[in-house]
């Protein structure tokens, strides 16, 4: 019997202690296990290679995904350099040209002076991979929904187009997380997320993870996750572990009100641009309809005055905190342009699409009506209009 995504959550990598019967995974904060001797080996022999808290968020995140195997990180960023460490120089990444600029800057400042080569393509159009790839193309990059833009790619087309190029379609689902898209089913071979976001879900941890079928990649990556030591703690693998059992609960909230808030923002006169895959309006509907089974807490819109009105309409707020990061239960508000997306030049946002006047919500899981009210009073503020 094939169990649900909500029980998964609960369950896998979660049962009884074994030593205490102790129904919730223990953090075990030692550094090492002490052996029965030589040749007797324990399972564990030191954290950094493996800690049992760690295997059981591991086992729940392959198992969310649908995956044979997982690896917890340190960070949504060690969790995108361990799939770039399978890289050599000379090797060729295509990315879709709207992504995090933490993973703009991985690719530019640290792997490009290595010798891997990026090309970056809009990834609403799978020809653009198919057009755009080489010899020695070997891992197709995907974000969608993408940061900040809220731009879908077709991850079983573009996924039939890495193949036929030879390369590795990885899809960042850090947006949609598994309750909403699951894109090993739909033809990927790596799933990276940044943990730190809607899977610990509270703001108080950092993590990333990655999730695949390929049993040799996995080998390799396991190798790195041990070689480079980016690992998450005891405590850091336990909080995420906690965030996972109310992960289907919480994302249907924060689908709810994302729905809520940005059909409030696309009827304001003062508000342009309003981005949201549940709204009538939005361009790739059909698409999100077919690969996504809800629409995610996640709002982008433009403010036709720039930083000046942005500045006006983040002070002017009361439930929204102007904050990096997201999926938070509490609400948040970023402005991509000197924030999450300064990385990236800007003559490179602009091309993309990214203004300043771009602003990012991150819709919590408040009460929908006291959201929608305290928008509508920073959007009243003296400064707008």
């Amino acid at each position: 019997m094939s169990e649900g995504l909500a029980t998964r959550a609960i369950h896998a990598g979660q049962g009884p202690d074994t030593a205490t019967g102790a129904t919730i995974t223990p953090i075990y904060l030692t550094s090492t296990y002490t052996q029965a001797g030589i040749g007797h080996d324990h399972p564990y022999e030191y954290s950094r290679t493996g800690n049992p808290t760690r295997t059981a968020l591991e086992t729940c995140l392959a198992a969310l995904e649908g995956g044979a195997h997982g690896l917890a990180f340190a960070s949504g960023s060690a969790a995108t350099a361990a799939v770039l460490s399978t890289l050599r120089p000379g090797d060729h990444v295509l990315a879709g040209d709207d992504l995090y600029g933490g993973t703009y800057r991985l690719f530019e400042t640290v792997w490009r002076p290595l010798g891997v080569e990026f090309t970056y393509v809009d990834a609403r159009d799978p020809g653009a991979f198919e057009r755009a790839a080489r010899p020695s193309t070997r891992v197709f990059w995907l974000e969608t929904p993408s940061n900040p833009l809220l731009r879908l790619a077709d991850i079983a087309a573009v996924a039939d187009e890495a193949r036929a190029a030879g390369a590795r379609l990885v899809v960042d689902n850090t947006f949609a997380t598994p309750v909403f898209q699951q894109p090993l089913a739909l033809g990927a071979h790596v799933v990276v997320h940044s943990t730190t976001k809607y899977l610990g879900g509270h703001s108080d941890v950092i993590g990333g993870a990655v999730i695949t079928d390929d049993d040799e990649l996995h080998e390799r990556l396991k190798a790195y996750q041990n070689s480079a030591g980016a690992v998450p703690g005891a405590f850091d693998a336990w909080l995420v572990l906690r965030g996972l059992k109310t992960l289907t609960v919480r994302m249907q909230r924060h689908a709810e009100n994302g729905a809520r808030v940005a059909a409030f923002l696309a009827q304001h006169p003062r508000v342009h641009d309003v981005v949201y895959p549940g709204l009538p309006t939005y361009p790739q509907r059909d698409l999100a309809g077919r690969q996504m089974s809800g629409h995610g807490g996640m709002v982008t819109l433009a403010l036709p005055g720039g930083h000046r009105e942005v500045d006006d309409f983040v002070r002017a707020l009361r439930l929204f905190s102007f904050a990096e990061s997201l999926g938070g239960v509490e609400s948040l508000v970023c402005h991509p342009e000197t924030m999450t997306h300064a990385a990236i030049p800007a003559e490179e946002r602009r091309r993309r699409g990214i203004t300043p006047g771009t602003v990012r919500l991150s819709v919590g899981i408040e009460d929908a009506e006291d959201l929608v009210a305290d928008l509508e009073q920073a959007l009243e503020a003296p400064g707008h209009g």
